[in-house]
């Protein structure tokens, strides 16, 4: 069917909120990124399982709650905005949600159904705190939003979804303002076991689009954004970091965990995303990859790229540096490209040492006037996202 035709999106970053293995901050994570640092170290979490290189956060494995509550004040602290925001809308997504937790309890029943341990369940299981849509309602819960709430999950699309949700809600009218992004904490034993069966997990480290690469790395991270209409961010004399300009999704109708070959809905939607955005391939400056460090996805994504860009455009994916955060990847990726608008700096692909692609990979960080920026996720079971983020026609706003 052919596009409807979209209006261009006003609708401002003022804020942003992010953690990861690099930093707990966006500043720290950018800082040691630009340096080419990587936070990917061999890690033992679980004794049950051999070590693995993994990107965690501190010494256990994180809380998506945690995540989400701590991300979402410095997003709101970054925008210059205090609690409580009860007109804001929340649109926080995850695609493991609280499952380490839930993995805790089916061990300790277990134990006790066996009679292997004295660990005993907890007097009140919290299992209605910790729902899939445990982030979504912690952000809530934390900003008194008595406006529409939203958990998106859809695999490694989640967070480029939660923001497009949110995109919406303020295009629709439902709300001026809302809070939007995601959160994962995927170190648990059921997701290494999955992976590894899958043999999609990294033995020495992650190396996107490089020949040596040999699977992903799971990090932990997230990265939440305070998002307005453009007039309300105006009136009120907001940083501006950037715009979202367009966005687009599609799915494979293919396979559960391997990329269509033709990549024709990948392709599909990265067109309707430059459509909706009023952009054309070479209106994009810089491309966020998903780059996962996997062989199918990394040599599919290069061929939609090759595809759509032949005249070449600088990118990089960031996975080398955070590892793979899944649902959150997206956002982090959102996050970097309005980073690279701000500072006029791109990102480097760490890990990436022998390219495989003929791509113009960035190896090291590039200063680069970046008027526009192309975020990309592909997720398991053919979820394609693309996000446009730009300076918009009132960059005037932004305060570097």
């Amino acid at each position: 069917m052919p596009n409807a035709p979209f209006p261009p999106l006003e609708i401002a970053v003022t804020g942003i909120g992010l953690i990861s293995a690099l930093g707990e901050s966006l500043e720290a994570t950018w800082l040691r990124l630009l340096a080419g640092d990587s936070a990917i170290s061999l890690q033992q979490p679980f004794p049950e399982l051999e070590p693995r290189p993994l990107a965690p956060i501190g010494s256990i494995p994180a809380s998506v709650k945690n995540l989400a509550t701590l991300a979402a004040k410095t997003a709101i602290k970054d925008a210059g905005l205090k609690l409580p925001l009860p007109d804001f809308g929340v649109a926080i997504g995850s695609s493991r949600g609280s499952q380490g937790y839930w993995e805790e309890v089916g061990q300790l029943y277990q134990k006790q159904e066996n009679n292997l341990g004295e660990e005993s369940l907890p007097e009140q299981l919290l299992w209605l705190d910790n729902l899939p849509n445990a982030g979504a309602i912690a952000v809530a819960r934390l900003v008194g939003a008595t406006g529409p709430v939203l958990a998106p999950m859809g695999a490694c699309a989640t967070g480029i979804w939660a923001i497009a949700r949110a995109c919406e809600l303020i295009e629709t009218g439902e709300c001026f303002c809302a809070i939007a992004g995601a959160v994962e904490a995927p170190i648990t034993p059921l997701t290494l076991a999955g992976f590894r069966q899958m043999r999609a997990l990294a033995k020495t480290g992650c190396y996107p689009f490089d020949r040596r690469r040999e699977g992903l790395v799971l990090g932990e991270g997230g990265a939440i954004f305070v998002l307005e209409s453009a007039e309300l961010a105006k009136s009120r004399s907001a940083r501006v970091y950037g715009h979202i300009k367009g966005f687009a999704f599609t799915a494979d109708a293919y396979h559960g965990n391997v990329p269509e070959p033709a990549g024709k809905a990948a392709l599909t939607a990265i067109r309707q995303c430059l459509d909706r955005s009023h952009l054309s391939t070479k209106d994009i400056d810089y491309i966020h990859a998903h780059g996962t460090s996997t062989k199918l996805n990394d040599r599919s994504e290069a061929h939609l790229i090759q595809m759509l860009f032949p005249q070449g455009v600088p990118l990089s994916s960031t996975k080398g540096a955070t590892g793979h955060t899944l649902g959150a990847s997206g956002a982090l990726g959102a996050a970097f490209c309005l980073m690279a608008l701000q500072d006029g700096i791109l990102p480097p692909c760490v890990g990436c040492e022998e390219p495989e692609f003929d791509l113009d990979l960035v190896r090291v960080a590039r200063r680069l006037a970046v008027r526009n920026a192309l975020c990309l996720s592909f997720g398991f079971g053919g979820q394609n996202a693309a996000i446009a983020l730009g300076r918009g026609r009132n960059f005037g706003l932004m305060i570097n």
